[in-house]
């Protein structure tokens, strides 16, 4: 393959807890950051729900930021794992020449805003906070944490697939020479905005989601950021620096079936895997696992599983959803289940769907619930789909 393009550093924190070390250790155990809600300011406590555990306060004293600079929860998760992904990738010793900054959320800056609407609308006091509301000002609040100069800053929005995404996008301008490294992924904290909305839609589980069960009842909503730095290979060359695998594929597909649900034969699922394949000069059969989107709802596993059944065959690799144990992410899932599964790539383990009991009559394959697995992993795929149909797949690989 042509223009490669290697991931270099990568930071996480999501419910499982910060950084590589403590994800890698709770997806071996099995365990899951799934439970009742503590930080959000709501009376839907009934709903469980993926929270950092850790209070806005704390998370300005790991980062040593003073507690009069105004900065959101999504801005706050992001610079931790941004914090981590520069620090693998040795970016503060040697930068690369020329760098891009892409995030993707959706939320942005809304759990402050939603808590002080009513200021807005009678005082001064809380002003401020109007300036992070948008999208964008939450990306150059993460941006913060790398001090140096960026060719690119840029915001995807596109739902759930916004970080998958950003990877695309800053692996596109290292292709054609825009720049020689990016620093790409998303963050997205919990708001009533996403709470209220999901249960609007009746797609939440008022239990632990089980994705590709068959009594599977919604997703459970998560919180959380992961970045990954990619760079060419001449860049990699130049620093001086390990790779951590290689970004091998990609693609972006659109159904535009419905505002909220895929098509029914998963034609935009089957569409990203497809030209994610092409492009990485893969075959089917050279996967070793699947990081499916799986959110544990009635549409998205079906229509995933038959897009899946279709690519692959009798020859399905195991498939997981780690959303059972970081909740959905949202905005943020493409980078955070990108991190998991290069952690599996490189780890050589399977990711355990949690909560799987019953199969899907509809599908030939169940989800792995053992994170055992009989070979060495060399290639794995991740899912990440968006509203609209908005369908993004991404392909890593070890370095040999």
């Amino acid at each position: 393959m042509k223009d490669k393009i290697f991931v270099t550093g990568m930071g996480i924190i999501t419910g499982l807890g910060i950084g590589k070390d403590d994800t890698l250790r709770a997806l071996l155990d099995k365990q899951s950051g799934i439970g009742s809600i503590r930080y959000l300011q709501t009376i839907r406590k009934e709903l469980p729900v993926s929270e950092v555990q850790f209070t806005n306060k704390q998370m300005y004293q790991l980062l040593n930021i003073p507690d009069d600079d105004i900065y959101t929860r999504t801005a706050l998760l992001g610079r931790i794992a941004l914090k981590e992904a520069l620090q693998e990738a040795k970016i503060y010793e040697k930068r690369p020449n020329r760098i891009a900054f892409i995030s993707g959320t959706t939320v942005g800056g809304m759990d402050k805003s939603e808590q002080y609407y009513k200021d807005f609308l009678h005082n001064n006091h809380k002003n401020h906070y109007i300036e992070t509301h948008d999208c964008g000002a939450t990306t150059e609040l993460i941006s913060k944490e790398y001090s140096g100069n960026c060719e690119v800053v840029s915001t995807i929005s596109t739902a759930c697939s916004s970080a998958a995404n950003a990877m695309i996008f800053g692996a596109n301008l290292i292709k054609t020479g825009r720049v020689d490294a990016a620093i790409v992924g998303g963050s997205e904290c919990i708001s009533k905005f996403h709470l209220n909305g999901f249960n609007t839609l009746m797609i939440l589980d008022k239990n632990q989601c089980k994705p590709f069960d068959k009594n599977r009842a919604g997703l459970n909503l998560g919180e959380g950021a992961a970045f990954i730095v990619i760079e060419s290979e001449k860049s990699v060359k130049i620093r001086g620096v390990k790779p951590l695998c290689l970004f091998s594929g990609y693609a972006n597909s659109c159904d535009a079936y419905h505002q909220t649900a895929t098509s029914p034969d998963g034609k935009g699922a089957f569409l990203a895997m497809k030209n994610a394949l092409e492009q990485s000069g893969l075959k089917p059969e050279d996967i070793d696992y699947i990081n499916a989107h799986g959110t544990g709802t009635e549409n998205n596993d079906l229509t995933e599983g038959i897009a899946i059944m279709r690519i692959f065959g009798n020859n399905i690799p195991p498939v997981s959803s780690t959303k059972s144990a970081t909740g959905h992410t949202t905005s943020a899932a493409g980078s955070v289940e990108s991190v998991i599964s290069i952690l599996s790539l490189l780890n050589n383990f399977i990711p355990a769907n949690l909560n799987f009991k019953e199969p899907m009559s509809e599908l030939s394959f169940t989800p792995a619930v053992d994170t055992k697995t009989s070979k060495e992993l060399k290639h794995v795929l991740t899912n990440s789909f968006g509203f609209g149909g908005n369908d993004t797949c991404s392909i890593f690989s070890k370095t040999y």
